[in-house]
């Protein structure tokens, strides 16, 4: 590959491909930013669970309480009605403990946990996404230092070589074998050749900055990508057939519909019956007028049925309106396999015609460096001008120019491939670190219920 030469050293430490992919799978913001995401919908189903679980509560008191009563005793000897009264000051104290179970909700805490164990693994390929774009973009941000690096040097040996031809046409116009015409045209394709050299330092300083940005560290003697035409379909068939069943997009999807169908029935489930257990003990104590000593003691326990007959009809549209989501979850995901399709198809045509180019512009450097030795040899004897030579110069750059970019296009599309198909991964790619597992939090909390710390 003409990256070979092309590797333009911004520090003394060589950085390997697979090196800065794995940077970039255990440094990136944004994929960590995404698997905090998941570690927080992880306690969703914790909290789905949470309505079956038993619910506890204590309370206590303490205040001051004036009493006066004024209390008829019958008749004195008069005939006249006869009052008693009373004053207490008191400082009522007391205390309850409460506890609820419910033994039946019509399936909607069994069903809610599932719906969210499904939003769960739906946000594990979400996840897989975030994946599988910052490793893409790792790798054309790599791709892209050293194809403006290959182009850089391209530039500067074409300023070098155009140099050289100024200085020996203008010792050829002093011994008047050409004209000044010529020492015009070789100044002006120099001033060019120099505009375009410093044109391609600024892009590859912009390559650089992405690529700082992506994997984490500034670029330095990057190493040539290695060739996965082994890893990829054998044909587009089975590109389709393992993007269907792997990808990502379509599989989270599938689950975001198996969340649809469960919303279904936790709306459905308002409708059925409820049965709840619940014990409350009291105590209290000078409570009775604020009298010191008096003592009240209560204990008491049931269980409830709830019968919902007629609650206005939300009940009936909330399940309407979850069936019509059901509906347009089962459409997005034959949208999505629309577009998995057509990314498929897209990356491989990229690949196929990255290859073609790649062959194409081989023979078209080849060729072009016959023609420029061909030249410079007829314009030592007469039969060629400047003007030719600097154009077969042109040409043989404008090649070499294209193989560049069609050699970044093959390994790029090679990548995309894997991306479209679901397989981009850093097992696949055997980066050598440690894979992030979602499924170690997510059953560190599943059952937990106490703590007010996340798991490590």
């Amino acid at each position: 590959m003409i990256f070979s030469f092309g590797v333009l050293a911004f520090g003394a430490r060589a950085e390997t491909f697979t090196g800065a992919l794995a940077r970039a799978y255990q440094n990136n913001p944004s994929l960590n930013q995404q698997r905090a995401n998941l570690r927080a919908h992880d306690e969703d189903v914790p909290k789905a669970a949470a309505g079956m679980r038993p619910v506890l509560g204590a309370a206590a008191n303490a205040g001051v309480q004036y009493s006066h009563f004024r209390q008829p005793l019958g008749t004195n000897s008069f005939g006249n009605t006869a009052f008693t009264t009373g004053e207490f000051l008191g400082s009522p104290k007391g205390g309850n403990f409460s506890a609820s179970q419910t033994l039946f909700d019509g399936w909607r805490t069994a069903n809610s946990t599932r719906q969210a164990e499904a939003s769960v693994m739906a946000g594990r390929e979400a996840l897989r996404r975030v994946e599988q774009s910052t490793l893409l973009d790792a790798v054309k941000a790599y791709m892209l230092v050293l194809r403006d690096t290959a182009i850089v040097r391209l530039r500067n040996s074409n300023v070098q070589v155009l140099a050289e031809q100024l200085n020996q046409t203008r010792i050829r116009a002093e011994l008047r074998e050409i004209s000044v015409t010529d020492v015009a045209q070789a100044e002006a394709a120099l001033a060019l050749a120099r505009s375009d050299a410093a044109e391609a330092q600024a892009t590859l300083k912009e390559s650089a900055a992405t690529y700082r940005q992506v994997i984490g560290v500034e670029p330095s003697r990057l190493e040539a990508a290695p060739n996965i035409d082994a890893a990829l379909p054998r044909s587009a068939a089975a590109a389709m057939r393992i993007a269907l069943l792997e990808h990502p997009d379509v599989l989270a999807s599938t689950h975001q519909i198996a969340g649809a169908e469960l919303s279904v029935k936790i709306a459905e489930g308002a409708l059925a019956p409820t049965v709840s257990a619940g014990v409350q003990v009291y105590q209290q104590y000078d409570s009775f007028f604020g009298v010191t000593g008096s003592r009240q003691f209560a204990a008491q326990g049931g269980v409830t049925l709830n019968v919902p007959l007629y609650q206005g009809g939300a009940e009936y549209a909330s399940i309407r309106k979850a069936k019509e989501q059901l509906g347009e979850a089962r459409l997005a995901a034959d949208d999505q396999r629309n577009v998995v399709r057509t990314a498929v198809m897209s990356s491989l045509a990229r690949l196929d015609s990255a290859k073609t180019s790649i062959a194409s512009s081989a023979a078209a450097v080849r060729s072009a460096e016959i023609a420029l030795g061909g030249v410079r040899q007829e314009a030592a004897v007469g039969q060629r001008t400047t003007f030719d030579i600097l154009n077969a110069q042109q040409s043989l750059l404008n090649a070499r120019l294209r193989l560049v970019a069609s050699q970044y296009t093959k390994v790029v599309a090679s990548y995309s491939v894997l991306a479209a198909i679901g397989r981009l991964s850093p097992g696949m790619l055997k980066l050598g670190v440690d894979i992030y597992s979602p499924e170690r939090h997510f059953n560190q909390v599943r059952d937990k219920w106490f703590g007010l710390t996340p798991p490590t």
